[in-house]
């Protein structure tokens, strides 16, 4: 090695820097090292020769977590253009010994309970922003891609494989000297380890061996502390077991800070840079034109080399070498994209950071459980993918449900790869929409379920009795068995039950009651979808709808405050959609709950907002007449109402959410009512109820709301107000036209599919 005499080869490089990469080649090229000594936890030594791996590309990270504690995690991301990996790379094809010299992932993950031990209050320096602002820069970027990046990429320019390296640790030294640790206090211990492994690899190679760290550590591997000194700073320090392996990593997690700290803002533009073998921005332009050209913009070859011009006419007029990143966005702008930001906004989400998802060998070290998941992501053509994408499941298809149970299933452990979202195509319970995205932060989570077992399957059953087990109220114990169905989760059914019939059987809140019901039902309804054995929750779920219907009537008769009242009225909602999808196994639900709601209904101790809503169910159901409707609605609107009451009773009935407009705009009669009791109300009154009736009927449609101002306009004996006895507004007849009512009952027919009755004409086709 030709630099032995003056000690070993120290490069201290920029993590993530293409032209730190570039020069770190170049330099092991030149001095031929015998080992190469890396800034990375010494636990992944024994997974370097995975480099090798033909599965092995880049982006990754090297991922290490407490053994009995996998949250407890910290990463170390490599990219191609990063110079750790280059130097890893030319070690295992030069035949060298290649290792890790930072503090070991044992004491670090230690520290601080697996946080950065360097976080808090104090000001942590940026080298490179005082280095830029030192030269003249305001953008630290800008500066690092002159200095360095560009440096030997003009035309005849020579190279010096060592002098950035030089220039760069003195540099360094004086911000060392003037800043001290720059509010990066752990820095101490990890640098005191650093110089340890150096003594050591010096004992075993001489001085032909390179190191290659962050520049800020070279002053201080350099510097003459004595051995005593550095095993000081390392007695005593915590430990804990840790496990390491190799995870799939992304540009655009690149482009946060994190792992090294060395968060980046445009990973795709500097992967670009290092993979180009010349004309850098020629070739970036033309993938900016390739991208513009797929989005249907209309981009040709003379947009192409007029953009390159103008970017490398920008790059002369500011004094740079080359034509960075700042000046091509500037030339795609005004060439490409006619000066609009928004078709820019996709060419620095797509290119200039992109969506570029690593993969690890199949032999790297991983939890049995992340095994059994790559097998099913496999075996179902599930690609974990780091961009956002939908995926729309057809539950009557074998390999959909499939794919539906394993996201379920995770999201029972707590692995978000797929979020569901509102079906476009149908709201069926046989349709399921998926949002999947795929982050490295789910690898860390994967060996967390890891210790509910070795399969999917298998932790989360292990999971869903630990949780019914551990389940404090009656509604946890609910939403998790809707979950187990929605997850094919049979095997855990039966503690859930259990659980459930528990805390059902102790549990004396009916607000409590009320809030799980809708749960069950849904469960109910889940499993004949599903093909899941679900008849065991039919028991579990009439003995709560009877208990809530002996329970509510007096809970709604206590004084109750607004808001306890609005919550009561949304569980009254919840058990009526409930009871409606119980009732085809026990008819005489609907005919018990509906005595409830006329109890409700009729009942002067019961808040206005209740009773009205009752009300509203019952004439839904066609189980309350219109003149028992109008009855109620004139007692809760007398006079001798309570102003208050009486509008959160127009709240229940009409409000926005269940259709009150278009009811108001077919019953001239109930719209009188609601008018007559309105400009009766005091003026000291108004005020009060004001916001109730703003909510009430501010919710209802545009069309709605300008069809009832011109009811109430014309107002009783209007010019187009009707006249006779039981006539109608303008628009609508007295009665109903039976011939036109009957011209859609076999549409309807077919749209429901119920059989048509015999001697009715079958419809002749489906509705396009």
């Amino acid at each position: 090695m030709s630099t032995a005499a003056r000690g070993p080869l120290l490069l201290g490089v920029r993590h993530h820097g293409p032209g730190s990469a570039r020069a770190v080649r170049a330099a092991l090229d030149a001095a031929a090292p015998e080992a190469v000594l890396v800034e990375g936890p010494p636990e992944g030594d024994a997974l370097l020769e995975l480099a090798d791996d033909p599965g092995m590309r880049p982006p990754v990270a090297l991922l290490a977590h407490a053994a009995d504690d996998p949250g407890r995690a910290a990463f170390w991301p490599l990219a191609d253009f990063s110079p750790e990996w280059v130097a890893i790379r030319w070690a295992r094809g030069a035949g060298v010994p290649v290792r890790f010299i930072d503090l070991p992932a044992a004491h670090s993950l230690a520290a601080a309970g697996g946080q950065d031990p360097d976080a808090g209050d104090s000001v942590r320096l940026d080298p490179l922003a005082v280095l830029a602002e030192t030269a003249g820069y305001d953008d630290p970027e800008r500066w690092w891609e002159d200095v360095v990046e560009h440096r030997g990429a003009a035309p005849g320019e020579r190279r010096d494989p060592l002098g950035a390296f030089e220039a760069l640790a003195e540099a360094m030294g004086a911000l060392r000297e003037a800043y001290g640790d720059g509010g990066h206090p752990r820095d101490a211990v990890r640098e005191a380890y650093m110089r340890q492994r150096l003594r050591a690899a010096r004992r075993e190679f001489g001085d032909a061996y390179a190191v290659v760290c962050g520049a800020w550590h070279v002053p201080a591997l350099r510097a003459g502390t004595t051995v005593a000194a550095d095993r000081a700073l390392l007695t005593g320090l915590p430990k804990v077991k840790v496990e390491t392996t190799w995870v799939p990593w992304t540009h655009r997690r690149l482009a946060r800070a994190g792992g090294y700290g060395a968060g980046i803002a445009s990973p795709g533009w500097y992967a670009h840079l290092f993979a180009a073998p010349d004309r850098p921005v020629e070739r970036w332009l033309t993938k900016v034109a390739g991208l513009l050209r797929e989005e249907d913009r209309q981009v040709s070859p003379a947009h192409v080399i007029e953009a390159v011009r103008l970017a490398d006419t920008l790059a002369a007029l500011r004094g740079r070498p080359l034509a960075g990143l700042t000046e091509t966005l500037e030339a795609v702008r005004a060439v490409m994209c006619d000066g609009s930001d928004v078709p820019l906004a996709l060419i620095e989400d797509r290119l200039v950071v992109g969506d570029v998802l690593g993969e690890v060998p199949d032999a790297a070290p991983v939890v049995p459980l992340m095994r059994d998941l790559t097998r099913r992501q496999r075996s179902l053509r599930l690609k974990a993918e780091p961009q956002d994408r939908e995926l729309e499941l057809d539950l009557r298809k074998d390999t959909d449900t499939a794919k539906s149970l394993l996201l379920h299933r995770l999201r029972l452990l707590g692995i978000e790869w797929g979020t569901p979202t509102a079906s476009r195509g149908g709201t069926g319970t046989f349709r399921e929409t998926w949002r999947l995205r795929w982050e490295p932060e789910l690898s860390v989570r994967v060996a967390e379920a890891g210790i509910w077992g070795t399969t999917v399957l298998a932790a989360a059953t292990a999971r869903a009795e630990a949780d019914a087990a551990g389940a404090a109220e009656l509604g946890e114990v609910t939403a998790l068995a809707e979950r187990c169905l929605l997850a094919g989760l049979s095997g855990a059914l039966p503690a859930v039950l259990r659980a459930l019939a528990d805390r059902a059987a102790l549990d004396t809140d009916v607000a409590r009651l009320a809030e799980a019901l809708p749960a069950l039902a849904r469960s109910l309804r889940y499993g004949d979808v599903r093909g899941t054995d679900a008849a065991a929750l039919g028991t579990v779920a009439a003995g709560l709808a009877e208990r809530i219907c002996v329970a509510l009537p007096p809970a709604c008769a206590t004084g109750l405050d607004a808001d306890a009242a609005a919550e009561l009225c949304g569980h009254v909602d919840g058990v009526h959609g409930a009871v409606g999808l119980l009732a085809d196994a026990d008819e005489g639900l609907r005919e018990r709950w509906s005595a409830v709601l006329r109890t409700l209904a009729g009942r002067d101790t019961v808040p206005g907002l209740i009773r009205g809503r009752a009300a509203r169910l019952l004439l839904d159901e066609g189980r309350l007449p219109a003149g028992e409707t109008a009855r109620l609605m004139g007692l809760a609107l007398s006079p001798a109402a309570a102003p208050a009451d009486a509008a959160g009773w127009i709240e229940g009935f009409a409000g926005g959410g269940s259709g009150g407009g278009t009811l108001l705009v077919h019953d001239d009669r109930l719209l009188g009512l609601i008018d007559a009791w309105l400009t009766g109300v005091p003026e000291r009154a108004f005020t009060d109820v004001l916001p109730l009736l703003r909510r009430t009927f501010g919710a209802y449609e545009p069309g709605v709301k300008r069809t009832l101002g011109e009811l109430v306009r014309r107002g009783p004996g209007g010019p187009a107000s009707p006249t006779g006895p039981g006539a109608a507004p303008e628009g609508f007849a007295p009665e109903l036209d039976p011939a036109r009512a009957d011209a859609v009952v076999a549409l309807v027919r077919l749209l429901l599919g119920a059989a048509t009755p015999p001697g009715e004409p079958e419809p002749a086709s489906a509705p396009t």
